[in-house]
């Protein structure tokens, strides 16, 4: 009997649209990952390595090398002899290669960054630990008002260019929503060789305390209201760009993964309900998900993902706007 929920996301074939995301307290222990994938995760998202960890173990070897140059000749014996990209990776690296003895299911390693930077040495050593694929995540909050918008969205094209050309593996790009035009960066990340798009980053802001004077950080996990931005965008660009679409943010129901395929997301990644309610819950939306088709008489993901999608509308104008309008006049509560 065929697999009704069975999908492809980057070329893998995945046998549901359920991808666990990236997020530190899921994929750190093996042993979790291996109870995931029992509960009917088809795919994980390792935690990121960030840049940063990159550079600052990079920048300590070129010390020593000049520091050692700059002494006696001799000493160039006692240098390390690793190359910078065995010592920041070494961790992770050692995690992908213990991920993928233990899992069944493609392993997705998370790079995360926006600057140039050692991207290509960093993504081979992913590749070669065994990754089945790259998520890229370009995280940034550009505060220096004198970079024009141009100016960052090339460096940021520059950076996914170099992680694409520089491994054979499929890759992602993981993208805030926060463009001047959303649609072009799309377009560009595309022509960039990137096979597909994670709609989007969640921006964790900070708050004050005014008795402190510290500004902290909250960890809040995101709710269904996080799924409008991602449900908007997948919508109007299915169909528009050779790439696949993964819907991130307040995942938590088959429902809620059933209106992501509607408007045209190839899987959806899961992450704050596991945070709630543990790993199980991968079983509850499996079964909801299953429940949805079996009513609707569906046999399979493909007879309903992007029905609902810009594309298929007779008049995408009127699409557009009928939402706007329809969202400025819903309100029926009391107005004071």
């Amino acid at each position: 009997m065929s697999n009704p929920l069975a999908t492809t996301y980057l070329g893998l074939e995945l046998s549901s649209p359920l991808v666990v995301g990236a997020a530190a307290p899921l994929s750190s222990d093996p042993a979790r990952l291996e109870q995931l994938e029992r509960e009917g995760a088809a795919a994980i998202v390792l935690h990121s390595l960030f840049l940063e960890q990159i550079e600052r173990d990079w920048q300590e070897w070129e010390h020593h090398q000049r520091h050692g140059a700059e002494s006696y000749g001799e000493a160039l014996s006692y240098l390390p002899a690793t190359e910078p990209l065995h010592l920041g990776l070494d961790g992770y690296l050692a995690e992908i290669r213990e991920a993928r003895r233990r899992l069944s299911i493609p392993v997705i390693a998370s790079l995360n960054g926006s600057h140039p930077g050692h991207w290509r040495d960093a993504a081979a050593a992913v590749a070669a630990a065994g990754a089945d694929a790259i998520e890229l995540n370009l995280y940034a909050v550009p505060s220096d008002g004198r970079r024009s918008g141009a100016e960052i969205e090339a460096e940021q094209l520059a950076v996914v260019r170099e992680v694409c050309a520089a491994v054979p593996l499929p890759v992602a790009v993981k993208l805030s929503p926060w463009y001047t035009s959303f649609g072009h960066m799309a377009r560009q990340c595309a022509e960039a060789g990137a096979a597909g798009l994670v709609l989007f980053n969640r921006f964790y802001q900070p708050d004050v305390d005014i008795e402190t004077l510290d500004t902290v950080a909250h960890l809040e996990l995101s709710s269904a209201i996080d799924q409008r931005l991602p449900l908007r965008w997948i919508g109007l660009l299915h169909g528009r760009l050779p790439l696949d679409l993964a819907a991130s943010g307040g995942i938590g129901s088959g429902a809620d993964v059933v209106r992501m395929l509607m408007v045209g997301a190839q899987i959806t990644q899961v992450v704050a309900a596991l945070l709630r309610h543990g790993p199980g819950q991968l079983r509850q939306i499996q079964a909801e998900l299953i429940g949805w088709l079996e009513q609707h008489d569906h046999a399979g993901l493909d007879e309903l993902r992007g029905c609902l999608s810009q594309a298929r509308c007779p008049d995408p104008e009127v699409f557009e706007r009928a939402q706007y309008l329809r969202a400025l006049s819903s309100y029926g509560g009391p107005l004071w």
